[in-house]
């Protein structure tokens, strides 16, 4: 784990207000479009932005920052060196935070009256995914949760949470946590991610402890002399890592990573399509307030003792889906011809609409369209014939199995 700081830093300069979950230029960045901004607002720029201008990123808006889509070699080249080598991510503008308490068994408990995941049995140096859950079993957000190695800090639990609704779940957090328990923000620091099938040879290289470590688990270390911590996850389906250092630091890390051939800088359109083709949620599109993790098909991140006891928002209707089935279900979707179906295209069969498209395009791993969304539970089987109503024109599909292209993470 990485030190936590022993006041609420101010460095971020967003309010703690809450933020919308579907920014209106998000579709835009997964179509690779910049759009207009609808809050004059200026943009927040990520400890990275300069690099990014050096590199020739094209930049957009994107959930209240200046991001880079792409660079010059283009979107397809750089999800395929992402599933051949390794790209370097920008993912700053992301929330980094820690809960502090006591001790694990005060801080676990704090994190999951919030949220369905087993936090309790949680192990030094572990990672789980999960999601923070309203009242009505909806999705507030999704975070991934690091609780510490060190016996020192034994009271400490990382947070990662999503850009555009970070100062919403801080809010949200900070406001439901009992006595001895705080939330401190962590914009001080920065975090990239390094993708892809030689993603262990170059950040190895720099890092020998990383090599060894496995799947959804953590580390503090240092990256050529520089203290960080490493994860091991992602985004895209392959193998990689996850580096949090100081904003301070994060250029130095950055550019000795770049400096390995195998390496190259990867903007947001790619980080797009390969979550797709990979299956992986984006918070505002295929979740939100009005599904459930079940409806979601992420109740293989809602471990069994959880499950059993419940206490956690939205657990009556959690637990009940669970038992008897969601009357809809997040499915991947694939059109038979070669026009993408984008996302609120309507899914139809025998005239009748049975779901919406929540994320779809071109798949340059697949070489052809795909999308995801969700369906009538009767109609999720894999190879079900579908119609999608893509501009006013029925096109033919089929319900396919996720992911489209197989996960590739160390185990």
């Amino acid at each position: 784990m990485t030190e936590a700081p022993d006041t609420v830093e101010t460095t971020d300069t967003q309010a703690l207000a809450p933020a919308p979950s579907h920014p209106p230029e998000a579709s835009a960045v997964a179509a690779g479009e910049a759009a207009p901004q609808a809050d004059p607002a200026p943009l927040l720029k990520t400890p990275l932005h300069g690099l990014h201008g050096a590199r020739g990123g094209r930049m957009v808006p994107f959930a209240g920052y200046e991001m880079p889509v792409q660079y010059a070699d283009g979107i397809i080249a750089e999800h395929n060196h992402v599933r051949n080598a390794a790209g370097l991510f920008d993912v700053s503008h992301m929330g980094q935070a820690f809960l502090v308490g006591a001790d694990h068994e005060t801080v676990a408990p704090a994190l999951e009256a919030l949220v369905p995941a087993d936090i309790l049995n949680l192990a030094p140096g572990r990672q789980r995914y999960t999601q923070l859950t309203d009242a009505n079993g909806g999705i507030l957000d999704d975070l991934m949760v690091t609780r510490s190695a060190d016996p020192d800090e034994d009271g400490v639990l990382f947070l990662v949470v999503n850009a555009a609704t970070k100062q919403a779940d801080y809010a949200h957090i900070a406001a439901h946590l009992p006595a001895g328990v705080r939330l401190l923000r962590a914009g001080h620091r920065a975090l990239i991610a390094v993708q892809g099938p030689m993603a262990r040879q170059a950040v190895g290289r720099h890092c020998p402890e990383a090599v060894p470590m496995p799947f959804m688990s953590a580390i503090t270390t240092r990256f050529d002399g520089i203290d960080c911590h490493i994860s091991r996850s992602g985004y895209t389906g392959e193998d990689g890592y996850e580096i949090s250092c100081k904003a301070t630091r994060v250029r130095a890390i950055a550019e000795r990573l770049l400096s390995e051939p195998s390496v190259k800088l990867i903007g947001l359109g790619a980080r797009d399509s390969l979550r797709l083709e990979a299956g992986l949620c984006l918070y505002g599109h295929d979740i939100d307030t009005s599904t459930s993790p079940v409806e979601a098909a992420l109740t293989w991140s809602i471990q069994k003792r959880r499950r059993a006891e419940g206490g956690f928002p939205g657990a009556e209707r959690i637990q009940r889906e669970i038992a008897e089935g969601p009357a809809r279900v997040r499915v991947g979707i694939k059109p038979e011809g070669r026009a993408p179906a984008r996302e609120g295209t309507e899914i139809t069969l025998d005239n009748k609409p049975i779901g919406k498209v929540t994320s779809g395009g071109f798949g340059p791993s697949v070489n052809g369209p795909i999308a995801m969304g969700y369906v009538e539970a009767r109609y999720a089987a894999p190879n079900t014939a579908v119609i999608l109503m893509v501009r006013g024109k029925p096109m033919p599909a089929r319900v396919a199995a996720l992911p489209f292209v197989p996960h590739n993470y160390v185990r």
